[in-house]
């Protein structure tokens, strides 16, 4: 039987990955606004950045 505090850790450790991975990808977004010559260089960045603008 697990405790509260056994999944405590888990839980702080998503949240926080969660909130990393909306700072990168609002980083990301702001960075490929700013330098549209970034746009082609990396594939997943493209999709990163086409993701938050469809989702705004």
């Amino acid at each position: 039987m697990e405790t509260l505090t056994a999944t405590e850790p888990e839980a702080m450790s998503a949240a926080k990955q969660r909130s990393l991975k909306f700072r990168h990808a609002s980083a990301l977004a702001k960075l490929m606004e700013e330098r549209q010559d970034l746009r082609g260089v990396h594939v997943f960045a493209d999709f990163v950045d086409d993701s938050v603008r469809w989702s705004a």
